[in-house]
């Protein structure tokens, strides 16, 4: 693999999937587990295997269909976990067994009432084990966020001489700062003996609103997976999202780093995933919001009429939305209604503009917006008609 080659872990089916509500049943998650092939993700995290029943079923069928990414079975690190893990993946073309345990103070001491090094040999115990079944093991030492860099590097040394291919270094209360996420992958890439032959994976939740600029520092500082999910769904406030991180690496060229990712398939697959949970994306998220791409403000139509480029940072076709969008409000400046009103096939003159645009605010000052059907209403009453050749 190129060393400037970032993966895409995607977790939309297990971590995104534990969202209150948000129950995919085994033949959705078949359908989304493919759109996620299609799309370029390098891993597809199918599930928990021995949470449910359900959910074991679905990682085997899951198993079963996906051609080209890795699939992946999430346990806890104990054997029981392990061996429904192997089972649910013996379908798989390329299998990998995600396992591992807490690693911070508050986890070691409230949640397992344990010390460090009893926390090692479990580690070690749960890789090497795991190692038994297939050769694709990944390590996450949850908590990492919170763990001293210098107990989480003496693991990661530990777990990689059991056999260990990939590190997991999860932010999971999303507590860190970027610079301070991105520092301990630094340190963990220059203390780590047999660093140089794993790869360092950065799982970042969304409490403080910072998993995205988390996983780009952890990846700027070394780490070549990122661990996310369509729309930023996950736990309490979601996790990295992956349309975010991938487009970040395709419009900033000069990190040289690059993903996979089929990038005209991102509205499409955010689409899929919406209708599937149930889960809306706001309005403004980034990428695939309904207003990612949508200018209302009369300086701003303006700007992107005579050049996109004027306030877009990013093609929407690039994502596979069909174009940008002039909203008509009150905001709005000459130049956005006679652009939408050639739209809808009206090329006014600069006489029938100036006298349409003071009633058009009176109209739109009544309404949150004017649409097509209430444009055409105003051409009407104005006695504007149509051009004759359709524009």
């Amino acid at each position: 693999m190129s060393k400037n080659r970032v993966l895409i872990f995607d977790t939309t089916l297990r971590d995104g999937e534990q969202v209150p509500g948000c129950k995919l049943n085994t033949n959705q998650k078949i359908i989304i587990a493919k759109q996620l092939d299609k799309l370029g993700v390098d891993v597809i995290e199918a599930g928990f295997p021995i949470s449910s029943p359900g959910d074991f079923i679905s990682v085997v069928e899951i198993s079963k269909v996906v051609k080209n990414a890795i699939v992946c079975g999430l346990t806890r690190a104990n054997k029981k976990d392990i061996d429904v893990a192997v089972e649910s993946l013996k379908y798989a073309k390329s299998p990998r067994i995600h396992t591992g345990i807490g690693t911070s103070d508050s986890h070691i001491k409230y949640k397992f009432n344990s010390t460090q090094a009893k926390i090692i040999e479990r580690a070690k115990e749960a890789v090497a084990y795991a190692k038994k079944y297939v050769e694709d093991v990944e390590f996450y030492a949850e908590d990492a966020g919170r763990t001293s860099n210098e107990f989480l590097a003496k693991v990661c040394e530990q777990v990689i001489k059991s056999g260990a291919t990939v590190l997991n270094i999860p932010d999971t209360t999303g507590y860190c700062l970027p610079n301070e996420y991105g520092a301990k992958i630094k340190y963990l890439k220059e203390n780590v003996k047999g660093i140089e032959n794993v790869i360092l994976s950065c799982h970042c939740h969304n409490d403080l609103g910072l998993a995205t600029a988390n996983a780009i520092a952890g990846v700027q500082n070394g780490a070549r997976q990122i661990e996310c999910t369509i729309n930023g769904i996950g736990e309490r406030a979601g996790n990295t999202s992956l349309e975010e991180v991938v487009m970040i690496l395709k419009q900033h060229p000069y990190l040289n780093l690059d993903t996979r990712i089929n990038t005209k398939l991102l509205y499409s697959t955010s689409q899929l995933v919406q209708q599937s949970m149930g889960m809306v994306v706001q309005p403004n998220k980034a990428i695939v919001g309904e207003n990612a791409f949508a200018h209302s403000s009369g300086i701003h139509q303006d700007g992107v009429i005579k050049n996109r480029e004027t306030y877009e940072i990013i093609n929407p076709a690039d994502v596979g939305v069909t174009e940008s969008s002039i909203v008509l409000t009150a905001r709005s400046g000459r130049a956005a209604l006679a652009y939408r009103a050639k739209n809808i096939g009206y090329n006014l003159t600069k006489i029938e503009l100036d006298d349409l645009y003071p009633q058009f605010l009176k109209f739109a000052d009544r309404h949150k917006e004017v649409n097509d059907v209430d444009l055409n209403h105003l051409m009407e009453l104005n006695h504007i008609n149509k051009s004759k050749i359709a524009v």
